[in-house]
């Protein structure tokens, strides 16, 4: 495996930098603009063995692959909320579904804080924006060690208010080149939240998934499925994270592992047949951390409340097993 270069790579069409680190076997490539985690793979046999979905650099992610969505995951119906007695109206970013979706940081470019050959702290200050009065600073660590890739999180209300806050990352797993339909998946969830198919919004209370066509409890077959579901009821190990895996068929893995500050995960099948493929690779898939369901601002279901000066943290990862 090559050095990762100790400067970052700036892409001269976007702006956009890649960060490279590694150790332990494992490589990373994250970017600046979104903070997106563009590339995770680990050497198996001498042959680096993709454990994400990627992209080319110095274009966009397609589907926000690998992109951090904050202050909100997920959608806001009709961008309206209402919190601590004042009325919001964001911008409709989603207005095919007239939904704000995927919150205000996911196209902007991050501050780079820390740069080593294992590790890349980036920070971004969301200020005002249409609809959102809460000014707070964010940041992420991406690290790798023997172990795998392990993301930190921290959200600091730097406002003089309370502020509603929730995360999500829109990771896609994927064990080397096994074509998704080979794989199996295990889910550690017990309930779901069922959508309106028209505007992917929550249509009445959670239902538990045992024995239904949701219920991913024991590795499962993914030929044919396709979900976009949003699961609850997270199943932590005696550790205190809850682990969800992507299985080949030779025994090769892909875990995708959260702590307990991630109540939700978005499970989601790009796939040609809905008119969702991903680039080069079709099938493929999605397993999003998020601290709440869609629609969390207006429901208060997981709805985390920063107090002013009050400062949240959080991680997830991916490892692999081989």
């Amino acid at each position: 495996m090559a050095e990762p270069e100790t400067r970052p790579h700036t892409d001269g069409t976007t702006g956009t930098r890649t960060f490279q680190i590694q150790s332990g076997g494992y490589r990373a490539e994250v970017v600046s603009t979104g903070a997106g985690l563009r590339l995770l793979e680990r050497t198996v046999d001498d042959k680096p063995m993709s454990l994400t979905e990627s992209w080319p650099a110095g274009q966009n992610p397609p589907l926000s692959a690998g992109l951090i969505l904050a202050p909100w995951p997920n959608r806001i119906r009709d961008g309206f909320f209402y919190f601590d007695g004042i009325e919001h109206q964001l911008e409709i970013t989603e207005p095919a579904r007239n939904n704000a979706s995927h919150g205000l940081v996911r196209r902007r470019s991050w501050r780079l804080e820390e740069h080593e050959r294992h590790r890349v702290k980036q920070s971004i200050d969301v200020g005002l924006a249409k609809g959102w009065p809460y000014p707070m600073r964010l940041s992420v660590t991406h690290e790798l060690s023997g172990d795998g890739l392990a993301v930190t999180h921290t959200a600091t209300n730097t406002g003089s208010v309370p502020a509603p806050y929730g995360l999500g990352i829109h990771t896609f797993v994927r064990v080397g080149d096994v074509p998704l339909d080979d794989c199996t998946l295990e889910l550690a969830a017990g309930v779901r939240q069922p959508l309106d198919p028209e505007r992917m919004l929550p249509d009445g209370p959670c239902v538990p998934v045992w024995d239904t066509e949701y219920d991913f409890s024991k590795p499962r077959s993914l030929k044919g499925v396709w979900l976009d579901t949003p699961y609850s009821s997270i199943m932590a190990d005696a550790d205190g994270v809850a682990r969800h895996t992507l299985c080949a068929p030779d025994g090769k893995a892909t875990t995708l592992w959260a702590d307990r500050s991630f109540r939700w995960i978005q499970v989601f099948t790009a796939d040609p047949d809905h008119g969702q493929g991903y680039p080069g690779r079709g099938r493929a898939l999605a397993i999003e951390p998020m601290t709440c369901p869609p629609n969390s601002f207006n429901t208060g279901i997981d709805q985390i409340v920063l107090e002013p000066g009050e400062t949240w943290s959080a991680m997830w990862g991916i490892t692999s097993s081989v």
